[in-house]
Parts: structure tokens; C-alpha cells; sequence
């Protein structure tokens, strides 16, 4: 039953004020057998004094298995919306301190009624995780909520952004509402769902709670609060890099490797690149960064790892990504070095990469650095495959394949290469280019979606 303080006269306004008070406090302490970790998370994410807390006073209406007897006050979620560096998100938080961080009825209304407050107010939901799934003692009931939350997060894809942080471990039908998301952030150590970081489950894994939470932050800087706006922009002329460096790193031999980042770090804002799911897919890097203060997906292939070569994953890596990107307005720039498709590649996996790239009305702007060949070319960088500006560095190489290796003037001459620029130039060039590219539009054929293999 709900509480109030015996001592409470509430015959009286001033007496309701101060019962509501007091109901109001019993949210803010332990209801489980532990400090509740949900509310301090909400706190630390969000600007203070920002949080606003939705149906903070919610109790669980189930008398099966003596329920009744327990009836904790938010239901094991802490709910609500707030700002984050003065922009509107909104949040939800488990509670694994009560019934496991289960979810029941009153919970998943809980959850389905701030996501519905995100789409309606074109703000980012932010997810965050540490519990099992349905509440057991609320039977199909409970477990219906999870095919009603899912169902709307897919509506929600592309619409705002979805970030789940996986605070601790998470395991039943949550699973799936943390991998619909479009980034996952994990804490290291939060159990057997992200634990794999080679699996690519988990887009980025912190040390502890603080540096996840800060990860989401940095996050949400990238992009903007929906899909009708454009991300939010920083100053052209800051943290600009030392480029003059970039006309020294390809190697002279064309099969010795080099870092990719060494690259990236000379192009793009300094200190601004964030790279996600690091650990899986190496031989393909993608990274949200800035250029000139815009926002951009950079997705570059990784000479130390397989020679850059595709592979499986790393296609299905880069064309997730290019749909991230694109349903968010966040420009594509492609640094190619990568000598085709790996051997063993199922061409129904590499497919995904060709189709995504294509179908992306996004800004799309390709550096080649060294090798371009057959359908690695044809990926990341093909001028007519939708590539907006297409630059060759003169040590590029873009053929069928290695035994057809040439200068890249011969695609210059073609026009499939904009333009042949000293590495030094990259930046510069980017940065124009995506001041060209920012509004682009374009007319898609009329159609209900795609059918990609996905």
C-alpha cells in the first residue's frame, strides 16, 4: 500500500503539500536491500538539478505470489528527461537492487512512456541496463511489455537516437532492446553480453560507471536530437591538426603497412576522433569524429590489419555504421587502402556494404590513400556507386586488381577521381567539401523500403 507519515494532518492544504513531500523522498531511498544505483546514474549523466522524474510515485499492482506484500515506489525504474550539456534527453535507469532489475507491468509502462515522450519531442532515449528480464510472478502479462517496447524502439530507429548503456549484467528479452539501440556503451566487467568485446555487441567499453556515462555524453555531441536536424557544429578553426606530416606516412614499398590512425589523427579535428567497436572487425576502422567543427563518420580501411583486406565482418561493420550515419545526417568520409575482398567472404555479408554505401543520401566524401582495387574500390570509394567527391592521393593505386596496379591519373582522366591532391591537402579539401555537401538532397525512387540482404 502507498505511505504516508502518521503525524500528517491531510484534512488541510498545507497537510497534502507535506505528504506529498514525504512520498516523493520515499523514492529517493533504498527500497530494495541496497543503495538504489539507477538514481545516482540518472544524476551523474545529466546536468544538475535537470532531472525530471516521470511516474516517480508508480507502485506494481500484482497479488500474485503475495505480491502485494511488497509494492516498492518507482517499480524498479527510474524514469524521466533532462539535459545533457543544456540539451534535452530523455532516460530511463534499472534498478537491479529491486526484483532483480526485472521488469513487470508497471515498469515497462514506465519505460514505453518516456520513449514515447522522446519521439514526440524529437529528443535522444538513453537506455541504461543492469537487470534480468521479465518479472516471473506477473507471467505473460510482463513478458507482453517487452514485445511492446521493442516494437516501438524499431519504430523510434532512425527517428532519435537510441543509446543503451550496459551498466551490469543484463540477460532475457532485455538482450535484444540493448542491441536494437543504435550505440551500446558497456561498463567493463558488466557481464557475458558484452564481456566479448571482439564480438561487436558493445560499441565501446569504459573502466567504471563514470567514464561509461561519459562516453554517452560524448556520444550524443556528435549528433544531433533527431533525424530533422543536423548535428551541432563546433568552430571551424579549432584544434586544427599539424598536416604537413601526411605527405611522409605512405611507405614507399606498397606491401609494407602502416597505421591507419596516424592518418585520421592529421585530417581531422584533434582529439576528436571516437572510434566504435574498436576490438572487432580491426581491418576496418569506423570512428565519429570531427572535421572543421562538423561532425563525421569516418570509416577507413587498416593497412596493419589483413592488409586492409574486407572481410565478413568488416563489411557488415561498415555498412551497420553508413546506416547509422546517414539515418542521423552525419556526413561519410572514406579513407581506401585495401587490396579487395578477403577469400573467404560470403557475398550475401558483402552485399550489405555495396547496397548501404549506395542507398546513403548523406554527404559522402573518399580519400585514396594507396590501393583501391575491384570491389573493395567499388565499397568505399566508387565515384558512380554515389561517392559526392571522390580525392586520390598520388601514391594511390586503383585497379581491378593488384596485376592491373596503376597511377591514379588514369581515373582522373576519367573523372572518377575528382581530384589528385597532395596528402597535405586533405584536410583543407574535406573541410570545403563538406560545407558543399552539408544540404545535399536527393530523390529517391518511390517505394515502401528496401530489401538489402540483410
Amino acid at each position: 500500500m502507498a505511505t504516508m507519515s502518521s503525524t500528517t494532518d491531510t484534512s488541510t492544504t498545507a497537510g497534502k503539500i507535506a505528504d506529498l513531500r514525504d512520498r516523493l523522498a520515499e523514492t529517493h531511498k533504498p527500497q530494495g536491500d541496497e543503495i538504489p544505483r539507477a538514481r545516482r546514474r540518472v544524476d551523474a549523466l545529466l546536468d544538475a538539478g535537470s532531472f525530471v522524474e516521470t511516474d516517480a510515485l508508480a507502485r506494481h499492482r500484482s497479488t500474485a505470489f503475495k505480491a502485494d506484500k511488497f509494492r516498492p515506489v518507482t517499480d524498479g525504474i527510474v524514469a524521466g528527461y533532462g539535459t545533457i550539456d543544456d540539451r534535452p534527453v530523455c532516460v530511463f535507469s534499472q534498478d537491479a537492487t529491486l526484483f532483480d532489475g526485472q521488469i513487470g507491468e508497471t515498469a515497462g509502462e514506465k519505460i514505453l512512456k518516456v520513449m514515447e515522450l522522446a519521439v514526440k519531442s524529437g529528443t535522444p532515449l538513453i537506455g541504461i541496463y543492469e537487470g534480468a528480464g521479465a518479472r516471473p510472478n506477473e507471467g505473460i502479462a510482463a513478458l507482453e511489455f517487452f514485445s511492446r517496447i521493442q516494437s516501438l524502439q524499431t519504430k523510434l530507429s532512425g527517428v532519435v537516437p537510441q543509446i543503451a548503456l550496459v551498466a551490469g549484467p543484463t540477460s532475457g528479452a532485455l538482450v535484444h532492446s540493448v542491441v536494437l539501440s543504435d550505440v551500446v556503451v558497456a561498463v567493463k566487467g558488466a557481464g557475458e553480453l558484452v564481456d566479448d568485446a571482439t564480438d561487436g555487441t558493445a560499441h565501446v567499453v569504459a573502466e567504471d560507471d563514470a567514464s561509461a556515462l561519459g562516453l554517452v555524453a560524448d556520444i550524443l555531441g556528435y549528433l544531433p536530437s533527431n533525424n530533422r536536424a543536423l548535428p551541432l557544429r563546433g568552430d571551424e578553426t579549432e584544434a586544427e591538426p599539424e598536416t604537413d606530416e601526411l605527405d611522409g606516412l605512405i611507405p614507399d614499398s606498397d606491401v609494407q603497412a602502416y597505421d591507419m590512425h596516424e592518418v585520421l589523427n592529421r585530417v581531422v579535428d584533434a582529439d576528436s576522433v571516437l572510434e566504435l567497436q574498436k576490438f572487432h572487425a580491426p581491418n576496418l576502422i569506423t570512428a565519429l569524429a570531427r572535421v572543421g567543427g562538423r561532425s563525421v563518420g569516418v570509416i577507413a580501411n587498416q593497412p596493419e590489419q589483413q592488409a586492409g583486406a574486407i572481410d565478413n565482418a568488416a563489411a557488415e561493420k561498415a555498412a551497420r555504421f553508413i546506416r547509422f550515419c546517414d539515418a542521423f545526417n552525419v556526413p561519410l568520409v572514406t579513407f581506401v587502402d585495401s587490396a579487395g575482398y578477403a577469400p573467404d567472404v560470403l557475398f550475401r555479408r558483402t552485399a550489405k556494404l555495396i547496397g548501404v554505401t549506395a542507398a546513403a543520401s548523406v554527404g559522402k566524401i573518399a580519400v585514396v590513400t594507396r590501393k583501391a582495387f575491384g570491389d573493395a574500390y567499388l565499397s568505399l570509394g566508387a565515384k558512380r556507386l554515389g561517392t559526392d567527391l571522390v580525392y586520390a592521393w598520388p601514391t594511390a593505386q586503383i585497379a581491378q586488381d593488384d596485376s592491373y596496379q596503376t597511377e591514379p591519373y588514369s581515373a582522373a582522366e576519367r573523372g572518377l577521381v575528382d581530384a589528385v591532391i597532395p596528402p597535405r591537402e586533405t584536410r583543407s579539401r574535406i573541410v570545403d567539401g563538406l560545407r558543399l555537401v552539408e544540404r545535399k538532397a536527393e530523390d529517391g525512387y518511390p517505394r515502401k523500403h528496401d530489401n538489402l540482404p540483410f
